[in-house]
């Protein structure tokens, strides 16, 4: 098959994968954008890929790793829609088992999500049924290339008795010395054509005839594309893909119009018993490259395992407490927004985040304290982990005496001032200080199961995170950034520190291994949040390496020992280098 030919081939492929994924995403808009096969598939990839991978995309893409693993998934599915179109010339029952196979896989990864019914099964069939129907259509259907490019040519024999087209190559004679006799004439007078056994010329054997085809076009030409065909054929194929796209784009944004964006902008939260306390004068030291005390909304990082954002409607919504307690209870969203709510600045951090990363942020939460609720269940003696399920199934397993030990866990429902977005668990989600999100800050949470940590291990457990989260003392230079080029005289580096629930007691930085110098703390809402630094150095020409610690308020220091994230969080300095000038 020549290269031309299999580029043919891998575009009839693509485009009936094409159209499969686009037309089932308009599907998914009844049966729920999880049951999308690119959204389905990519959450199971989610669930089995080696836990080094996913850290691998969270250090390469942040908070857009979602985007890029179903692009990733898009381009290995195109991948093998091309081999798939490939086959599907040679044999098409290769190329429709193929799209088969890839049906199959939708259904099985939409069927085996939580909370999936056998309607969620409906885009993954009508999408592999369309993309069969579009492979046939290519390779026996009405938009087949006529012929394939890589159809082998037929010889076509000339009639016997009809006269060689002007240019071909007469049949030779007899050779010297042959005892066979000339041709006997015929009525008109015309040589009967004779094939010799060994037609010979003066330079040595004169090759055969070409091929005639009925009218006197040689065979191998009548095998090449004929442009019409090759026209009709990039023409339906960019048609069928660019109402693929059409199709993929309009049902993602149907879905958009079906989510809950309109039912959470009428929402009015209540205003808080206890509000938070008034952000102190000077807590913002408001210098370029340094992040702000407090994060916006748009800007909190967001990591965790949903590839498309859950819907939840407030009015359908509800929460169950149950497992090893006295009495279960179901809370509805009117109930939490009844009860008296409470409001608070907490920093949020992942473990996730590598020492001097973005990942963490700082802002003002409102909701109902988780001890409230814990005590109406009676959670038993036994009972040392809750665990937070998402709507999506995800869980998280926390400390039953982190709820309870006084510090401000919340349910919460709003944040900086307005209901949840949607991205960040709408309605409802847990804030824990101190604790790592992945053991405590469950989005979108539907229960609360009390339960025993010898008999659960929530989602990143047995992938080889620990058991319990404790946030690590941290701290990290803002400005100046690695590798700014500055000026000679006073530079002001500048961070910020963290330590939730315990509180920083002092930060220190040093240049080029010189002794440590003690930064200035900007004041701070409380201990559950970060705090913003700074020191005064007289730069001096040439390139610097500068080093930041932290010591938190029970007189830990933060360890100069490099770790990876895994299993409970990166330590180490964070180290910049500059060069000045």
């Amino acid at each position: 098959m020549s290269t031309t030919s299999r580029r043919y081939a891998a575009l009839a492929g693509i485009t009936a994968a094409a159209v499969a994924i686009g037309i089932a995403e308009p599907v998914a808009v009844l049966t729920g954008p999880r049951s999308a096969p690119l959204v389905a598939v990519g959450g199971v990839v989610v669930d089995a890929v080696p836990e080094s991978l996913k850290q691998l995309a969270i250090d390469l893409f942040g908070t857009a790793d979602k985007i890029a693993l179903l692009v990733g998934t898009g381009l290995l599915l195109g991948g093998f829609a091309a081999l798939f179109g490939v086959l599907a010339v040679r044999r098409l029952a290769f190329g429709l088992a193929g799209i088969a196979a890839f049906g199959v896989i939708g259904v099985a990864a939409a069927l085996t999500r939580s909370g999936a019914d056998t309607a969620d099964a409906l885009p993954s069939l009508v999408g592999a049924g369309l993309g069969g129907l579009v492979l046939w259509l290519f390779i026996d259907g009405p938009f087949e290339l006529d012929p394939w490019p890589w159809s082998p040519p037929t010889p076509i024999a000339p009639p016997a008795g009809s006269v060689p087209p002007a240019g071909s190559v007469p049949p030779a004679g007899p050779a010297r010395g042959s005892r066979a006799e000339p041709p006997s004439p015929t009525p008109e007078g015309l040589p009967v054509p004779v094939t010799p056994a060994a037609p010979v010329s003066p330079a040595g054997p004169v090759a055969p005839a070409a091929p005639v085809a009925p009218g006197g076009q040689p065979a191998a030409r009548a095998a090449e594309v004929d442009p019409e065909s090759r026209r009709r054929f990039l023409t339906s194929s960019g048609v069928l893909l660019g109402t693929a796209v059409a199709a993929g784009l309009g049902g993602r944004w149907l879905a958009g119009r079906r989510g809950v964006s309109a039912a959470r902008d009428a929402i009015r939260l209540p205003a808080p018993v206890a509000p938070a306390a008034a952000v102190p004068a000077g807590a913002d030291l408001s210098l370029a490259q340094l992040a702000p005390y407090v994060t916006s909304n748009l800007g909190f990082y967001r990591i965790d395992t949903a590839l498309v954002v859950p819907q939840v409607d407030p009015d359908s919504w509800r929460l169950r407490i149950h497992g090893r307690v006295g009495t279960e209870r179901t809370y509805t969203y009117a109930d939490l927004l009844a009860r008296p709510l409470v409001e608070r600045y907490v920093t949020l951090a992942c473990v996730s985040n590598e020492v001097g990363g973005d990942l963490i942020g700082n802002a003002r939460w409102l909701g109902v304290p988780l001890r409230e609720l814990l005590d109406e269940v009676e959670p038993d003696a036994d009972a040392d982990q809750v665990v937070g399920r998402s709507v999506d199934g995800w869980t998280c397993g926390t400390p039953t005496a982190a709820l309870r030990d006084g510090r401000d866990a919340l349910l919460a429902v709003g944040m900086n001032g307005e209901p949840l977005p949607v991205e960040h668990g709408f309605p409802v989600r847990m804030v824990v200080p101190g604790l790592y999100g992945y053991v405590s800050a469950c989005k979108w949470v539907t229960e609360l199961e009390l339960t025993r940590f010898a008999d659960f291990d929530a989602y990143w457990v047995p992938r080889g995170w620990s058991v319990e989260g404790p946030i690590k003392t941290q701290s990290r230079i803002d400005t100046p950034r690695g590798r700014n080029r500055l000026t000679t005289g006073p530079v002001t580096i500048a961070g910020v520190a963290w330590a939730q629930h315990r509180g920083i007691r002092q930060v220190e930085v040093r240049v080029d291994d010189g002794e440590w110098q003690q930064a200035e703390l900007a004041p701070a809402v409380s201990v559950d949040t970060w705090v913003q630094w700074s020191w005064r150095w007289d730069a001096t020409p040439g390139e610097h390496r500068l080093q930041v610690r932290a010591t938190d308020a029970t007189g830990e220091t933060q360890t100069e020992r490099t770790q990876d994230v895994v299993p409970d969080g990166a330590t180490g300095w964070h180290t910049v280098t500059v060069t000045v000038r």
